[in-house]
């Protein structure tokens, strides 16, 4: 976390969803070494404790500005309540991230009604629920941003991801539509577009139903993915490098972003 701006998030107010883990995670960490008050929302209970711990190993000081809130962003009721919460320990919001999601990988013609479903509520309805609940405190806020979670898959074929990509590209369609529909009353909207990330998501290791591995078909042509790999580097970068982007998305330094995505794939797809 070399890069981490000292100071920039002083007194800046931020919810991020998926904080038990992955890039989520590191988000949080980001923005509490930034400075931020963060109040770190997921539906895994032991994720949210791992997030906690980490900060600890921040600092004291970190880990005093920390807010949990269990939440699971597919259910409207839990949204409503867990927003609420947040809101009501951070003192209103400045910065919405919204990092929570899953990924699910399996042949389309074999793939079910429910399957794809829970896809889109988690990733996409989940996202609307969230920013719904959130942007009357944000109309409050200062310099208020939201950083949506699209994904390269919205752009470029990723096989047996069909849902995901879906859902991703739905995220982005809203993310332009929200940010015309806000920017005279001050709200910036942007999405980050992560590929060639290791995180819970993509290597399994997912504390949650929201942050659970791709889980590719047992006969799945392996050759298909041979375009998915960063050209620079070596290999797959860690979630702290699409945190770094957030933390600057979210801030007064993006204050002339919005209605945009910001692709992080090292390159993956020129």
């Amino acid at each position: 976390m070399d890069s981490i701006v000292p100071g920039r998030y002083n007194g800046r107010r931020a919810l991020v969803t998926g904080g038990g883990s992955g890039i989520g995670q590191a988000t949080v960490l980001r923005l509490l070494a930034e400075g931020g008050f963060v109040a770190a929302a997921d539906i895994s209970a032991d994720g949210l404790a791992d997030t906690v711990a980490k900060a600890a190993s921040l600092g004291a000081d970190d880990a005093a500005r920390l807010t949990t809130v269990a939440l699971d962003v597919a259910d409207e009721a839990l949204v409503r309540t867990g927003v609420a919460e947040a809101l009501a320990a951070l003192g209103g919001l400045d910065a919405l991230v919204n990092a929570a999601g899953i990924l699910r990988s399996s042949h389309t013609h074999e793939t079910t009604l429910e399957q794809f479903e829970t896809v889109l509520r988690v990733n996409l309805i989940g996202t609307f629920l969230v920013i719904r609940e959130s942007i009357p405190a944000l109309l409050g806020g200062t310099d208020p941003a939201v950083v949506n979670f699209s994904s390269t898959s919205a752009a470029f074929a990723h096989p047996y991801m069909a849902a995901y990509a879906a859902s991703k590209g739905g995220i982005q369609s809203m993310t332009h539509a929200l940010a015309a529909e806000y920017a005279k009353q001050g709200v910036r909207f942007t999405a980050v577009q992560p590929g060639s990330i290791s995180s819970g998501m993509t290597d399994g290791s997912g504390k949650s139903r929201q942050s659970v591995g791709p889980g590719f078909p047992a006969d799945a042509d392996l050759s298909l993915f041979g375009k998915l790999l960063p050209a620079i580097g070596q290999g797959f970068a860690g979630p702290e490098t699409v945190a770094s982007v957030v933390a600057l998305l979210a801030s007064t330094d993006g204050a002339f972003i919005t209605g945009t995505e910001i692709r992080i794939d090292g390159g993956t797809h020129f």
